[in-house]
């Protein structure tokens, strides 16, 4: 299991189950919604990450990967869930006909990968997640972008 991220720290991730380790403890910390840009270059591990942290949070169906749908919904218990997947989108205005008013919802799952590609259109990051390739494997780190996202990381370091 990788060990817990904090502000500016970073943490490794060996393998594909360590990022979904990862991924699970910060499902099991989450009490409300949240807002979570995943950067990081192709094969970092975003999906990877979203779609642990999805199934660990009770999503019964397949995970899909948004590379060409761009957006994915779910219900994940409780909680509205969206999986986005920016990586296609060549300017923020495209993003007008997708009807993400839905991501306003301070109580929705809000995960966005390539989220730079969507600067201005989307809600404020509570948490950035920064994935990367590492020898051996991937690193990540996480850094809090509001009180919501510094809470998460503070349960994370109890957890």
């Amino acid at each position: 299991m990788s060990r817990v991220i904090d502000a500016g720290l970073s943490s490794p991730l060996p393998d594909e189950a360590a990022t979904t380790a990862l991924a699970t403890r910060v499902a099991s910390v989450l009490d409300d919604g949240l807002v979570l840009y995943l950067h990081g270059p192709l094969g970092a591990g975003k999906t990877s990450f979203a779609r642990a942290m999805l199934t660990a949070l009770g999503v019964g169906e397949r995970v899909k990967s948004p590379t060409y749908s761009l957006v994915e919904s779910y219900r994940a218990g409780a909680l509205n869930a969206w999986h986005l997947d920016l990586y296609r989108i060549a300017d923020p205005g495209e993003l007008e006909w997708l009807g993400l008013d839905a991501l306003g919802d301070p109580a929705a799952l809000v995960l966005v990968e390539w989220p730079e590609r969507g600067t201005g259109a989307l809600p404020a990051p509570d948490l950035v997640l920064e994935l990367d390739h590492a020898d051996p494997g991937r690193c990540a780190k996480a850094v809090p972008h509001s009180d919501r996202g510094r809470a998460l990381l503070g349960r994370l370091g109890e957890s």
